[in-house]
């Protein structure tokens, strides 16, 4: 009896005293090839509590992966939250070499990686190559894309010495945390947050104008002028998205995760302020959002706040769209209501919410009054990589939300 009471405990402290490693320990430099460009990102590797993990990094983000696969020499690692894997053989424990595949998109998506053990350093930075130009600051900028068309952001931008991170927002959520590098008159900035992959590059002249260029994923391709100016404001993100002429409510009904129809009539919601947050799993700005609004919910929801998050997933299938939100629930402890609304296409979100002029981003936030009437809508959001810009949205949405409680 004994000696079973010890086999037993063996067994199920086995995990904490002969940890899986799957990619050994330490610093990997990855590099993304594609637009015959590399995109570049760390990945830090460590054993915690007998099992292996790593984090994506990307400045002061540190985004947690522990899901890992290996057979044979192949070892797989799933994204965070997305339905996306690094896929690769590894070679002689230093060199992790494969693909990085989204599992969610309709043409094959499969991007080349190479990952390099102890090779810390995110871009190369050159002898005696030091920068001339402090690019820190908030910069007033126009994107183009290929078609010509253009569209407004803000560049926000912290620099010490070399080492430059920030970000762009834009009137449908940010770019997240970039992190780079300063040489002379230029910079470069990347970010990798499983689902996108994105990479700057920009060079400032005589008249201190900057001019650079943006790619994204596998055929994105923008090109950006910028100039310094501390007042840089983007359009009011809260008049973008509005009721159409006859509407001071909404209605939905839509099945929540147990395929039970939901909507704002229930009496679940009647006489309380609610949210609509309008979002997708697949949506990195939308995973921003729900790491601030999941734990205000469960701090606040006593004093007659609830939260409704409409989810608009890449599958049509009910069974697939609830797989992907179960996993969002599960990774930022959500408790309040996640709805299957749709397919994530903008007009078919529009198709579903017919008193908006339009969904013009994931996510948007919609915010209701205890008499049920939309009172405001928030167009795209300003994340945590966005510094003094996130603190500032916080504190609106709780201001805002105290004085709809109030009335």
């Amino acid at each position: 009896m004994c000696k079973l009471f010890f086999i037993c405990l063996f067994i199920v402290f086995c995990p904490y005293l002969q940890a899986q490693e799957y990619l050994p320990k330490g610093t990997w430099h990855v590099a993304l090839t594609l637009q015959n460009k590399e995109i570049p990102f760390s990945l830090e590797t460590s054993i915690e509590k007998g099992r292996q993990v790593a984090y994506i990094r990307n400045g002061e983000e540190k985004i947690r992966l522990d899901e890992f696969l290996k057979i044979g020499d192949t070892i797989t690692v799933v994204l965070h939250i997305f339905d996306a894997i690094l896929k690769g053989k590894l070679d002689n424990n230093k060199i992790w070499k494969g693909y990085w595949i989204k599992l969610d998109t309709k043409q094959p998506y499969i991007i080349p990686f190479t990952a390099t053990l102890g090779d810390v350093a995110r871009f190369k930075v050159y002898k005696n190559t030091l920068p001339t130009i402090n690019f820190t600051g908030t910069w007033e900028a126009i994107f183009k894309n290929s078609d010509g068309s253009t569209y407004p952001a803000v560049g926000v931008f912290q620099q010490k010495n070399n080492q430059l991170t920030g970000s762009f927002l834009t009137t449908t959520g940010d770019y997240r945390y970039l992190e780079g590098i300063a040489i002379g008159n230029t910079f470069e900035l990347s970010t990798f947050d499983g689902n996108h992959a994105f990479l700057f590059e920009a060079t400032i002249d005589a008249q201190n104008k900057l001019a650079g260029s943006f790619w994204a994923g596998k055929g994105g391709y923008e090109t950006f002028t910028a100039f310094i100016n501390e007042k840089a404001a983007l359009p009011d993100a809260n008049s973008l998205t509005y009721l159409k002429d006859g509407y001071d409510k909404l209605t939905f009904a839509f099945p929540n995760l147990e395929n039970k129809s939901i909507s704002l009539q229930d009496d679940r919601y009647k006489g309380k302020v609610v949210v609509i947050q309008i979002l997708g799993s697949w949506c990195p700005n939308c995973m921003d959002e729900t790491a601030f609004l999941s734990p205000y919910y469960r701090k606040h929801y006593k004093k007659g706040i609830e939260i409704i998050g409409l989810a608009y997933e890449r599958s049509p299938s009910f069974e697939q769209a609830k797989a992907r939100l179960e996993k969002l629930k599960n990774r930022y402890q959500i408790t309040y209501e996640l709805l299957v609304a749709g397919i994530s296409d903008k007009q078919s979100a529009s198709n579903t919410l017919p008193a908006l002029n339009a969904v013009l981003a994931f996510p948007t936030t919609i915010f209701i009054d205890k008499q049920g009437k939309v009172r405001r809508i928030h167009t795209g959001f300003t994340g945590a990589g966005t510094g003094v810009y996130y603190e500032n949205f916080k504190e609106e949405f709780k201001n805002f939300i105290n004085q709809l409680l109030k009335e």
